[in-house]
């Protein structure tokens, strides 16, 4: 069935910019339309119609960025009636104007073409973008010498770096969290702070301590010039860096901050200097009182907190799709979930606790 689904992507990747039709899809495929439409989303969890928009409008942001293109004829192309509904679906998607991002580009998360037939088990660091890293690397250390901090999403993150060698003489640090996760509180890394986070993730206080608190303590204990935070730019990523940026916010943090927002399939970084303000309020509103921020972010977060919000709801596409496929084993459906939902980052504890409570509810009531 995969393969079929695949024969469905690459048509309608082929038939991107045409006006495209359900039926000559089900007619070049030889099945209905319905069958068509149906089998894709439940294969992929996404329906067709949201898969053409998102590559859209996805890669209209490449064009926006590397051509002069004007703005109306990117419209017209990208399939919008007007330059106003293409503005506002760019707005809708990224949260800023593709003026203001042709003007100023800023990282976003990506939406490539699904590819329904290898299902990677994992990735070795090829050596263009070791040195891609490391130019980086060099470029802040010129700056700032060693009094640098680099704070990494997450212990595999971290000991992958740590193997390569990436960071030179630099402090890096791992960020073990899964803020996306269990309730918060205002003061981040307070003794309230960290009782709740232990309590949700059903661990020890001191257990949680010596996971999530004590690799930080150079960020707790040492005055640096420069913070480095390196995250991913899925959803899971985006409110742990987040997180980051409210604390770095709370103590009054006067250095420079980048963000190097890196595809952790790939290791392609991005870079851009972080300002900080008002990040403590947008994590207040986000993460405890669980409301859109009334302040423009940078597209891959802005992204990345209404996917939280989604993630949020009982129903959604992630649960949603595992209704649909609780008869496959475990490790199937994991291995499918990685694969079909990237944009949220989850791992495994996650998603098997969303198919517990799925599974217990479907026991309760039946």
């Amino acid at each position: 069935m995969n393969d079929i689904i695949q024969e469905m992507i690459d048509w309608i990747e082929d038939h991107l910019f045409d006006d495209f039709s359900l039926k000559n899809l089900g007619n070049d495929m030889g099945y209905s339309p319905f069958y068509c439409s149906f089998k894709f989303h439940q294969m992929t969890g996404i329906s067709i119609k949201r898969y053409l928009a998102l590559r859209k409008i996805y890669l209209s942001s490449i064009e926006l960025e590397k051509t002069n293109q004007k703005m109306i004829d990117l419209a017209i192309k990208y399939g919008y009636s007007s330059q106003e509904a293409f503005t506002r679906a760019f707005k809708r998607t990224f949260g800023i104007s593709p003026n203001t991002f042709r003007k100023n580009p800023m990282p976003l998360q990506s939406f490539v073409k699904l590819n329904m037939t290898g299902i990677k088990e994992g990735y070795i660091l090829e050596i263009s973008q070791k040195l891609k890293i490391e130019t980086l690397q060099s470029k802040i250390a010129e700056q700032f010498d060693q009094d640098i901090l680099n704070i990494l999403n997450g212990q595999k993150m971290y000991e992958e770096f740590f193997s390569q060698q990436l960071m030179g003489q630099s402090d890096y640090v791992p960020f073990n969290e899964a803020m996306c996760s269990n309730d918060t509180c205002s003061t981040i890394f307070s003794d309230e702070f960290n009782k709740i986070r232990a309590s949700g993730h059903q661990v020890s206080l001191k257990e949680y301590e010596k996971i999530t608190i004590n690799t930080l303590k150079p960020l707790f204990e040492k005055q640096y010039k420069c913070i480095v935070l390196w995250f991913g730019d899925d959803m899971f990523c985006q409110m742990n860096l987040l997180t980051v940026l409210a604390y770095l916010d709370q103590v009054g943090y006067k250095g420079k901050v980048y963000y190097h927002m890196v595809k952790e399939t790939t290791y392609d970084v991005e870079e851009i200097e972080i300002q900080l303000d008002r990040y403590k309020e947008i994590y207040e509103q986000v993460l405890i009182q669980h409301r859109i921020p009334n302040v423009q972010l940078i597209p891959v977060m802005y992204q990345g907190i209404n996917l939280y919000f989604d993630y949020l709801k009982e129903d959604n596409e992630i649960t949603a799709y595992i209704k649909k496929n609780l008869d496959k084993s475990l490790d199937d459906l994991l291995n499918h979930l990685f694969h079909l939902f990237p944009q949220y980052g989850l791992g495994d504890v996650q998603y098997i606790r969303i198919i517990k409570t799925i599974m217990d509810k479907r026991k309760s009531s039946g």
